[in-house]
């Protein structure tokens, strides 16, 4: 008997990986397969476009199966050419290049498609999208929007769901004032509920995205040429000449109706996946109506293929789809959620178990209903993720006390959940990768978590499985784990450590960051490590850095740290925590005269004021006539003081003078984590000295302990003592020199507690107190040249370094 005829429409994520769980099953031995597929690529990961529009990743890289693997693989593909009818009775389906085909067996695997509302001025001629109008979809839609965004000032995202926040995510990279237009109460309703949609919203808005919520467009204003904004049904307008829809999915079911195939919402199947009117056509993905329920996921099409797959290769012919719980893991603008069931009770005996930490960007909602989870949102910190979405998708008991599902304490040990979980249990859900194939992968030889991941592609999807993966490479080789030499770089979009990145930047000349991705990085730039680059520049160049304003963060920009609600605090210097009376009197009327809401003391010494439009920032620093305080970014903050001895009995030492010096001098200096000093005037540590990242206290006889790698925020640590020095200049001197070492030495927002565990203290003490490399010369000379190119970010008030720098752009409701 010869080879039956499969024929796929669709050379999407379902299409291309169902035909690989056929030939998983030895379908290449049953089968001559032949596939119509609308776009002119190969297969590629439509979760993954967020990164090739943000420009973290190329087209290339997020292709799954290249068009060479169709050949080698026996496969016939008719690329950009859809199918346009089916017709059943003869068993051939026609494409509109003209090609017919026959089929013994069809599988329809066509996806979606993005859902244009019908809003006034979206279409022009022939129903297509105006210019400067894009869905979000394709690669073809991802080339479109980088074009135009290049050329763009101000763009507006309709939609706050996941791919929504995405585009904007993307668009912010390539220089664009981003608004995301949400007709929602909060973003990402599917998945979050209200306050985890409202702290997603915060963390946007801290990287410069402004949110619109429960705004419906009713209008695209344009030129007849160009766009030039949205209308909203409350009256409002927004200011925009780009508009990027991701409104929704509507399933491609058309090719179904028109083969007279029942289509309610999609194209309906039975539980081995077949169309319900006919045996020998399938049906996979978003365009197949299951149950009554349509799915969005990736983890439910792998589901399909699989049953697709074991049902036409006879492997397994009792093989039956379910339907699928719905839980995921992913990452929305650099945080990480984890998603699963329902997001609010729905019943009486429905109990929450909630946390939730705002300041950390941490939300944590279980919902459990008779001792079995049915819904949870974590975000900020998903380690519990596993084991829930384990204990979620099994329906398994809960343990009596709840506190362990959110937290580390008498909930079941990492290693038995690992045990526990089944080897078909998916970990990646971008890629769909399971347990069982890591563990193969590193029974293989493959023994680092890297290698793991380019071999399955699990974690290169969205990143959010990552630390899991990590954790099963370790729990499958045990002892011989292979480091991955990653963890060593200063950032990792730039494959080099801290001290060989320097050389190469030097060596190259390069003093942008843009030329440092081109030259080091392939031309591959990676957005999160743009930030750290611009400080490693400003440290190496100083002056001559040249500074590209989309390399850094929303607050480095502005000067300031950027508040839920979009204004910003400002915080002017106070060495010491000491003002004088005409300084705090201007502090008060700058407050007054601008309206500012909050007048808050902070942790640091000083007074912040909290609330302040963008707009307002110049002329509120004009007013103050003080310096920035340096609240914001990575960098020196402030140097926190006790009363010293002019007042107090206790004092051994003038922490006060100290601090001010230290403040006067370490100004602004960029480092790779911020920088929190203090002195104390005796070891009474009022100011807390023990616990900075480098804290001075006074012991008497002129003489000051220095300590190093304190903390006291998420972490506690006490500091370690580097050295006693005997005065002031002794203690600036030893104090400048740790700080040039850690800017050269450390890794990007690595702080110095976790830096000086990493080094140790006694090579600290050997090279920053003992001078036993010979560098002391040198790291002395390289701070006092960044010292002398230091000027104060509010003198940008007077010269903007960008033409909207200070400017909204948007009409205030």
């Amino acid at each position: 008997m010869g080879k039956r005829k499969l024929v796929v429409i669709g050379n999407g994520m379902a299409g291309a990986r169902a035909v690989e769980e056929v030939l998983a099953r030895g379908g290449a031995d049953m089968f001559d397969i032949t596939m119509f597929g609308d776009e002119r690529y190969g297969n590629y990961n439509r979760i993954l476009l967020s990164n090739v529009l943000n420009g973290s990743q190329d087209p290339a890289e997020i292709v799954m199966n290249p068009l060479d693997w169709y050949a080698e693989n026996g496969i016939t593909l008719h690329s950009g050419a859809p199918v346009t009818d089916i017709d059943r009775a003869a068993k051939t389906v026609r494409s509109s290049a003209g090609v017919h085909v026959h089929y013994d067996y069809l599988l329809i695997a066509t996806g979606s498609r993005a859902f244009i509302p019908p809003v006034e001025g979206m279409t022009g001629a022939g129903g297509k999208l105006r210019d400067g109008v894009f869905a979000f979809r394709t690669l073809d839609d991802c080339d479109g929007i980088i074009a135009h965004a290049k050329k763009s000032t101000q763009a507006a995202v309709i939609g706050g769901g996941l791919l929504g926040l995405e585009a904007a995510r993307g668009l912010i990279n390539h220089g664009c004032a981003v608004h995301v237009i949400h007709i929602g109460n909060h973003l990402m309703e599917q998945q979050l509920d209200g306050p985890a949609g409202n702290m997603l919203r915060a963390s946007m808005e801290a990287m410069g995205v402004t949110v619109h919520l429960k705004k419906a467009t009713t209008a695209v204003t344009h030129d007849g040429e160009k766009i030039t904004g949205l209308a909203f049904k409350d009256g409002t307008t927004l200011d925009c000449d780009m508009v990027v829809v991701s409104a929704g999915i509507r399933p491609n079911a058309e090719i179904g109706l028109r083969a007279g195939l029942t289509v309610e919402r999609a194209i309906v199947v039975d539980d081995k996946m077949r169309s319900v009117d006919d045996s020998t056509v399938y049906v996979v993905g978003e365009c197949a109506q299951h149950r009554g329920r349509v799915y969005g996921l990736v983890a439910p099409l792998w589901d399909q293929a699989k049953v697709f797959a074991e049902n036409i290769t006879g492997r397994n012919r009792d093989a039956a789809y379910h339907g699928s719980k719905l839980a995921t893991k992913l990452k929305v603008m650099g945080v990480e959620v984890a998603a699963m069931g329902i997001t609010e009770p729905v019943e009486e005996r429905d109990e929450v178990v909630q946390f939730t930490e705002p300041k950390r960007g941490t939300y944590k909602k279980l919902i459990v209903r008779d001792g079995r989870l049915v819904g949870g949102i974590l975000m900020g910190d998903i380690s519990k993720a596993a084991y829930l979405m384990q204990a979620f998708d099994r329906d398994t008991p809960l343990p009596e006390e709840r506190l362990s599902l959110l937290f580390d304490i008498g909930a079941p040990a990492e290693k038995v959940t690992l045990d526990e979980m089944p080897d078909e249990a998916q970990v990646c859900n971008c890629n769909g990768v399971t347990k069982g194939a890591i563990g193969a992968c590193v029974a293989g030889g493959m023994k680092s978590a890297l290698a793991v991941m380019k071999a399955t592609r699990g974690g290169m999807g969205c990143g959010s499985c990552k630390g899991l993966i990590n954790e099963l490479v370790e729990f499958y080789a045990g002892g011989e784990v292979e480091e991955d030499p990653s963890i060593h770089y200063y950032v990792p979009g730039v494959p080099l450590p801290t001290d060989e990145l320097i050389d190469a930047i030097k060596i190259n000349g390069l003093k942008s960051v843009s030329s440092v991705f081109k030259v080091l990085a392939g031309g591959k730039e990676d957005p999160g490590s743009k930030p750290g680059l611009a400080v490693l520049l400003s440290m190496i160049w100083k002056s001559e850095y040249e500074d590209e304003r989309d390399a850094k963060f929303i607050n480095d920009r502005m000067h300031g740290n950027i508040q839920k609600d979009g204004t910003f605090s400002v915080i002017p210097e106070m060495p010491g925590g000491v003002c004088t009376p005409d300084e705090l009197k201007r502090i008060a009327d700058v407050a007054v005269k601008y309206n500012v809401p909050l007048v808050k003391l902070t942790g640091g010494q000083r007074i912040d004021l909290v609330g302040v439009p963008r707009d307002d920032l110049p002329g509120v620093w004009r007013d103050l006539g003080m310096p920035a305080g340096h609240a914001w970014g990575k960098s020196y903050r402030t140097c926190k003081s006790c009363i010293g001895t002019d007042y107090c009995r206790f004092g051994l030492g003038d922490s006060m003078a100290l601090a001010t010096k230290i403040e006067n001098r370490f100004r602004g200096i960029d480092s790779p984590g911020k920088l929190k000093l203090a002195t104390a005037g005796c070891p009474r540590n009022c100011s807390e000295a023990y616990v900075k990242d480098i804290g001075a206290v006074a012991i008497g006889d002129g003489k000051w302990e220095i300590y190093i790698g304190g903390a006291a925020g998420a972490h506690i640590r006490k500091g370690d003592l580097l050295c006693v020095v005997g005065s002031h200049d002794e203690a600036l001197s030893v104090m400048g020199r740790f700080i040039q070492y850690y800017r050269e030495t450390a890794k990007w927002k690595e702080r110095t507690y976790a830096y000086v565990e990493r080094v140790g203290m006694a090579k600290l003490k050997s090279i920053v107190v003992d001078d036993s490399d010979g560098i002391g010369a040198r790291l002395d000379r390289s701070l006092q040249e960044s010292i002398d190119a230091y000027v104060d970010p509010w003198l940008e008030r007077d010269a903007p370094a960008t033409s909207h720098q200070f400017s909204s752009l948007i009409p205030v409701p």
